[in-house]
Order: C-alpha cells, then structure tokens, then sequence
C-alpha cells in the first residue's frame, strides 16, 4: 500500500495542502481527481520526493519512502519534459538506463512498450515530430520502461483520441493486474469513472471523499430513478412529489422529493400497463463531484 498521511505544505502564506491522507492499494486504479489549483500535482510532487511536505509523510508498504524506493516509481508529470531532438527508441532506452537498466533490457522492454502503445513504426522519429497525443504517449512509455512497482501519472489521457484512450488504459490495467499500485489524475470525468476502481477527491487542498468508486456511488445515492415502461411515460410530471429529469417516451428518469414512495409509483405505473424495468440510479461520478466540491 502507498499511504498518503496527514501531509500539509503551504507556499508562503498560502497553505495549498490541509492534512491530505488516503491510500492507493496494489493490484488497484486509483483516480484522483479535483479542479485545477486544488492540489493533485503538489500532492503528486510530495509523494515523488520533488517537492518536501511541511508535516506528515509519504509511506510504501509501511515503510517511509527513501531515494530507493522512489528509484522503482513510475512518474509522468502533466508537464511533457521530453528531447524533442532525441528518437523515440533513444529516448525511452536512456530514460531506461536512469533507472538502472542494462542497455540490452532497456531496449528489449522499449521495443515492447512502443509496440504495445501503437508506435513502434515511430520508434526512430525524432519526438518533435509527433503529435502532441503521440508525443503523450512516448511519456507514458517513460514512466513505464523500468518495469516499475508504482505507477503515478499526472494527466495521463490529456490530448489522447478515444481510440489512444483504450489502448493506454489497456496498458495501464495490465499493470495493475501485475500487483502494482496506479495513481492517475484526470480531469476527464467520463474515463475516470470508466478506469478506476477507487476514486480520491481533492478541493481546496483537502480530501472531500475517498473509497472504492461503487461504495462512493452508494453512498452519495440520490432519490432517483428510472422506469421504462410499454406505454408513454409522460404522466409522470403530473404525479406529486415527482420531479421529472429526463423523458423520452417510454423511458424516464425522475427524483423523488422527501416522503414520497418509489413502491407506489411503481404501482401506478403497473396499473397503466407492462413495466420492463424499474430501479435506483446511481449517480456519477461528475454528480458525486459537484456535491463534495461545492
């Protein structure tokens, strides 16, 4: 487990982190996810010994992180620190030997990643003639050459395609398969919610809501439903205590206000004809994010 612990850092007067604690546990995709200047990065740096914390303390499997263990992290920052004149191949190799690899593994697990990641026709172009998602995909070979026991990744998906999209989330599943600990910031609610298992959120530099995504999606449960039906579900705007969200024929979703009973709209709804199905909805996670954040 990599443990975050009650880490605070201020820059100068302005306290940028408050008591931030949560945990990334092995084998699982963690996303971490806040508005821009709401402290992901800073918290990222801290756990990546770039930057110090002012209090608390970063952990990895109970142990107080040295030079070492960070040596077999895996970091992509958000900002792209690539050679622009440097070929792919030579690029992912060198970063590889910095990390202790033999030339021979180095190349071997290059090879691999670029083929894995769609690039390996590109493995002998200079960076600066990439696409700017091309080039974002060449960091994420970065991060991963070293075969490394902990993944942190600031901004993973940023100028990827949807098809990209796949095709590193693929990768970076594979390597929680492994065992290994992925901590991934996203602004891309959409793929955060599709990826992660566990779900961290950050605003104003302090830790709104943490756990796994489904017990977070359960326990911000609001009272709303949907209810697809043979008949047109139209009648609903004129029951009480119903606030209609979306309808479109014989499909609604709708809230219910405070003492109002889903069983006897259901039974409303049978009365007027076949029911095909009738049910909670579980928020998403952008709904989850606006309540905690705001």
């Amino acid at each position: 487990m990599l443990t975050i612990d009650a880490v605070s850092r201020s820059f100068g007067d302005r306290r940028v982190l408050h008591d931030v604690s949560f945990g990334v546990a092995p084998g699982r995709m963690t996303g971490f996810v806040g508005a821009n200047g709401a402290g992901k990065t800073t918290t990222m740096r801290i756990m990546l010994g770039v930057l110090a914390a002012d209090s608390g303390q970063v952990t990895w499997r109970e142990q107080r992180l040295t030079r070492e263990m960070r040596q077999r992290f895996g970091y992509m920052p958000e900002e792209r620190g690539l050679y622009p004149k440097m070929t792919i191949a030579e690029q992912i190799v060198y970063l590889g030997r910095l990390h202790g690899m033999s030339a021979a593994d180095a190349r071997r697990s290059t090879t691999a990643l670029l083929e894995r990641l769609n690039l390996g026709d590109r493995a002998d172009e200079q960076v600066e003639k990439l696409s700017l998602g091309n080039q974002q995909r060449v960091q994420i070979a970065a991060a991963l050459v070293h075969d490394p026991d902990v993944l942190v990744l600031d901004e993973p998906f940023s100028g990827l395609d949807p098809l990209a999209v796949d095709v590193v989330v693929g990768v970076l599943r594979e390597h929680a398969a492994a065992g290994r600990p992925v901590l991934f910031s996203s602004h891309q609610l959409d793929v955060v919610e599709r990826l992660c298992d566990d779900l961290v959120i950050i605003a104003d530099g302090s830790i709104r809501a943490a756990g796994p995504r489904e017990d977070l999606r359960a326990g911000y449960a609001l009272p709303r439903f949907q209810i697809e039906a043979d008949g047109d579900t139209g009648w609903l705007r004129d029951q009480p205590g119903i606030t209609v969200i979306e309808a479109d024929g014989r499909r609604a979703v709708f809230d219910l206000t405070a003492g109002a009973d889903d069983q006897q709209v259901l039974r409303t709804a049978l009365a007027r004809g076949p029911v095909r199905s009738f049910g909670p909805v579980a928020p998403s996670l952008a709904e989850i994010f606006r309540e905690v954040t705001q």
